[in-house]
């Protein structure tokens, strides 16, 4: 096939391509129209089951616990797995990374970054925490407050501190943390099992006020755990990726 004919050829299936997604994208529902049932149903019964006014917590933690996690230890799994790879190739070398730091030349960052990468740690951190523990009062959860708390730590890095966000985020609290919060998701639902319930059954008291903190029963408890877990996770990913990029460019 010549060079010419190549290219007719992937102009002809790219153009194939986009009108098979134009012709799928006419046949979905418009914005905010939902033809199902289910949607519907559980807004009118959640808040009065689970005390929780974010249903979608309520949804992810509670009816349809089992399927998220399975959602959370694919992240587990994909950090452990690359844990096991990295640091058997770091283990190639004698020096460790932290030493390799202390000598190693890096342009500085600039003022400007570091301020604004220090000023927002604080913040960030918070911000994460909160939505990580208040799965049940609005549309946050274990997931994104996770993923927020593990940004406060990238920050310090962004900041020019690698040897600071390391000492903070040690691999073998790391390892702990994630296992705890892996860990503590399937106990609540084997907890419920132990006591002839369904498993992942809401068996805590619920509370008395809808949205409250202490509302919701196991929904903030195992939001506490998935976002641990998803922090701990995030953070392992990227002090092993750049403990990695450290040895190369030693």
């Amino acid at each position: 096939m010549t060079p010419r004919q190549r290219l007719w050829f992937f102009a002809v299936a790219a153009a194939g391509l986009v009108a098979c997604y134009l012709w799928a994208l006419t046949g979905l529902p418009g914005f905010g129209s939902y033809p199902g049932p289910y949607g519907q149903e559980i807004l009118r019964v959640a808040v009065q089951q689970t005390n929780a006014t974010g249903v979608v917590s309520a949804i992810n933690f509670e009816y349809r616990g089992f399927d998220t996690v399975g959602e959370e230890f694919i992240l587990f799994a994909a950090a452990a797995g690359m844990s096991v790879v990295l640091r058997k190739l770091r283990e190639e070398r004698e020096t460790e990374p932290a030493d390799e730091a202390e000598s190693r030349t890096v342009p500085p960052s600039s003022s400007a970054v570091r301020v604004a990468a220090l000023l927002m740690v604080g913040p960030t951190a918070l911000l994460g925490w909160w939505l990580a523990s208040h799965a049940q009062t609005d549309p946050s959860g274990g997931f994104q407050g996770g993923v927020i708390l593990a940004s406060a730590f990238i920050l310090i890095y962004l900041a020019g501190e690698f040897l600071c966000f390391r000492r903070l985020s040690p691999d073998a609290l790391l390892d702990a943390v994630e296992a705890l919060g892996a860990g503590g998701f399937v106990a609540v639902g084997l907890a419920a099992i132990a006591m002839n319930l369904p498993y992942l059954y809401n068996y805590l008291p619920l509370g008395t006020t809808p949205g409250a903190v202490s509302s919701s029963g196991t929904i903030a408890l195992i939001s506490f755990f998935v976002g641990i877990e998803v922090a701990a996770a995030f953070v392992l990913i990227v002090g092993e990726l750049l403990d990695q990029t450290l040895l190369r460019s030693a």
